[in-house]
């Protein structure tokens, strides 16, 4: 059976303990009863997330120590969920397979829906609300296509490196790695993508059709590529989807594999309570950039004197802690609570052993992906979610890119050990 998930939609069985945890793992079947609770695990998660509000507090004030809470449900739901990104795609390009994908529309619909009274309103916790909007240019088109390629050779997204990292993945560790160091070499050309090449317009459509009219047109533009996805699943007769174990009844929603249409609506409610809450939406990559230029500065090396890092904003976060940093609050809350719900399940596994070339291809891909995000404006949250959810034709074009990246690192894949799914095999 070829594995075609995220490497953060599984946590169960001998194949799992089996093989690294890189975008491969596989599911037992669904009528095998989920695995015990693992409570010495639990009671460190909530250790950690006491921690985590513990030194927000002393950071920042209270309302980012609500975000640090949505952090944490975030992370819950992604590991429940099993929500993917990079398997969506995957999955779409090899097989036809558009169960996840339509699960994003579902999602993005939610978000829109919601972004739309925030933003209209004008009202939240943190002042005037702002969504994500961004140029289209040239730096939007090589970053989406370089995240969709690094997706597929490092074997997870943004929201699904973190949460694979908390689950206990520690392969996705090196994942993560490539992240923080391709963020760090993109802060460092920042002037080449937005000084020295010409920069694209910026195209709003709530700005252009009102919030009603751009909601109406997000939704009809989902309802077509659902009907698409249909049309394309006929033709091709992908392979079926199966289910992960899980606990039955209310024990389901701390144990259990949630329904993927489950988790597409909470995550576009998280994202808009994000948006209320912060005064922006959710977004993941910008803190890797961040991460990796305080460590080079704990190391001796002076990056404020980088043009990227003498922009207001990121000098502010630059020299402020991580702690009063919005991203990275949001990306601590997401791997906490993603090792509170894999240890609830019964699913947090430390894995040791990594073959050479998934570990090559794994930091590969997060190099790819952490450069191509900042080029971007953000990664399949910042861009593609957020980014849609605002009403910004930005968002479409990143997903429509990354989509053209995927089939690159679809045939990259068997350089490094990666299988791609097949007609014969089952998804799961």
């Amino acid at each position: 059976m070829s594995v075609l998930s995220d490497p953060a939609e599984s946590g169960f069985g001998r194949t799992l303990r089996r093989l690294p945890a890189v975008d491969r793992a596989a599911h037992q079947p669904a009528e095998n009863p989920a695995p015990p609770t693992n409570w010495p695990v639990v009671a460190v998660g909530l250790v950690l997330a006491a921690l985590l509000a513990w030194a927000v507090s002393r950071n920042a004030n209270g309302i980012m120590v609500g975000t640090s809470v949505l952090g944490l449900a975030l992370g819950f739901t992604l590991f429940h969920s099993r929500f993917g990104f990079t398997s969506a795609w995957r999955q779409v390009v090899a097989v036809g397979q558009g169960v996840a994908l339509r699960a994003h529309m579902l999602m993005l619909a939610v978000a829109c829906v919601l972004f739309s009274v925030v933003l209209s309103t004008g009202v939240s916790l943190s002042g005037t609300p702002k969504g994500f909007s961004n140029p289209i240019g040239i730096a939007l088109v090589v970053g989406a296509f370089l995240f969709g390629l690094g997706m597929q050779v490092g074997g997870s997204c943004a929201s699904g490196t973190l949460f694979a990292v908390g689950s206990g993945q520690t392969a996705i560790v090196l994942t993560l790695f490539g992240f923080i160091a391709g963020s760090v070499l993109a802060a460092l050309s920042y002037t080449f993508w937005f000084v020295t090449l010409p920069s694209g317009p910026t195209i709003s459509l709530s700005k252009t059709f009102g919030y009603p009219g751009a909601l109406v047109l997000s939704l009809a533009v989902m309802a077509l590529i659902v009907a698409a996805s249909y049309t394309v699943a006929k033709r091709r007769n992908p392979p079926p989807v199966a289910d992960p174990p899980t606990a039955r009844g209310l024990a389901r929603v701390l144990r259990g594999s949630w329904p993927m249409w489950v988790g597409a609506i909470v995550l576009g409610g998280l994202n808009a309570a994000v948006l209320y809450v912060s005064g922006q939406p959710w977004g993941v990559t910008s803190a890797f950039g961040l991460w990796g230029s305080k460590i080079l500065g704990g190391l001796g090396v002076d990056v404020s004197h980088w043009a990227f890092w003498q922009v207001p904003a990121n000098a502010k976060s630059l020299s402020g802690s991580v702690f009063a940093d919005r991203i990275s609050v949001l990306d601590f809350g997401i791997m906490i609570g993603a090792l509170l719900a894999s240890a609830a399940g019964g699913a947090f596994v430390l894995h040791r052993r990594v073959p050479w070339r998934l570990a090559l291809g794994s930091v590969l891909g997060g190099i790819a992906m952490g450069y191509g995000a900042r080029l971007a404006g953000g990664c399949n949250i910042g861009a593609y979610f957020s980014g849609i959810a605002s009403f910004s034709l930005h968002g479409w074009v990143w997903g429509l890119v990354a989509l053209g990246g995927t089939f690159a690192g679809l045939r990259l894949r068997p350089l490094f050990g990666l299988t791609n799914p097949t007609p014969v095999d089952s998804i799961c």
